[in-house]
């Protein structure tokens, strides 16, 4: 199932090119869509034949007739894969004449959780004068408490999948400064439950930048893999419903400027474009 959230906070079912209202369905609240959402995913498995029905009676827009919202509004905090795939690691040496460690090195860093945007909302730059960086990943939201969470065990946490852009300052500071000013982590277009991704672990990743295609990898070439990602995270706090992971990018990493227009796909899951202006300008 593709769970979306559109318009003015309401709830939608997403199938083919239409986007069903579900919104009067599963107690939710447009005034509270992040509380409203924990609460469908705790709850989805008795909720999730009423949501078909009413995707199948309930009034239906094309996509295009939407604005979509960030799947995720409000997490209470975003664990973030740095250096996860070799090739990526390999091109930041020729970039920047380092070679930074990996995450095996590294584990995982916090970003802001007021970076979030959703995939019609613009990337806005801080600094004129400052490089500013794609990175396209496979993002999930965790659907239940996870504390000590054992590998094995993992995928039971993981409520669904989504696109990521993890929107990177290049420079000397802590990554998590650099990586969560306003609009940094745009998420979307929907969250894909993960009884429809057979294997996380296996699907393409690509990112455009005006129709130049830039990152072409799969999650196959993680270093951690979803399911790692989710151990260590869980290891070094509780996790809560609707917190976020976002899993690190593959090669292609590129600067990006006022003007641009970004374009993430992730297979099995969807895509999205988000236009790139100055914050100034906004």
């Amino acid at each position: 199932m593709k769970i979306a959230i559109f318009n003015d906070n309401r709830l939608g079912i997403v199938a083919g090119q239409k986007v069903s209202d579900v919104t009067t369905t599963a107690d939710w609240d447009q005034s509270k869509p992040h509380e409203s959402l924990v609460r469908l995913m705790e709850n989805f498995d008795s909720l999730k034949d009423t949501l078909e029905k009413a995707a199948q009676e309930g009034k239906q827009y094309d996509l295009e007739e939407v604005v979509f919202r960030a799947p995720v509004p409000s997490p209470s905090k975003i664990w973030a894969a740095p250096v996860n795939y070799k090739k990526h690691q390999e091109e930041m040496n020729k970039q920047f004449n380092n070679a930074p460690r990996t995450i095996e090195e590294l584990a995982l860093f916090l970003k802001a959780p007021s970076s979030v945007s959703g995939p019609s909302d613009p990337i806005l730059l801080p600094f004129k004068d400052r490089r500013t960086d794609h990175e396209a990943e496979l993002g999930y939201v965790i659907g239940k408490k996870a504390k000590n969470v054992k590998y094995e065990d993992a995928k039971d946490y993981i409520f669904g999948y989504f696109a990521l852009l993890d929107i990177s300052i290049r420079g000397n500071e802590e990554r998590t400064w650099r990586k969560s000013f306003d609009t940094f982590t745009p998420i979307g277009p929907w969250i894909v439950t993960a009884d429809e991704i057979e294997n996380p672990n296996d699907l393409s990743l690509k990112l455009w930048v005006n129709e130049e295609l830039r990152q072409d990898g799969s999650t196959k070439h993680l270093i951690y893999d979803c399911y790692k990602c989710l151990e260590v995270a869980s290891t070094y706090s509780t996790l809560n419903p609707g917190d976020i992971i976002a899993t690190g990018t593959p090669e292609g990493v590129g600067p990006i400027r006022d003007g641009d227009v970004v374009r993430i796909q992730v297979g099995s899951v969807g895509e999205f474009s988000v236009n790139v202006k100055f914050a100034d300008e906004n």
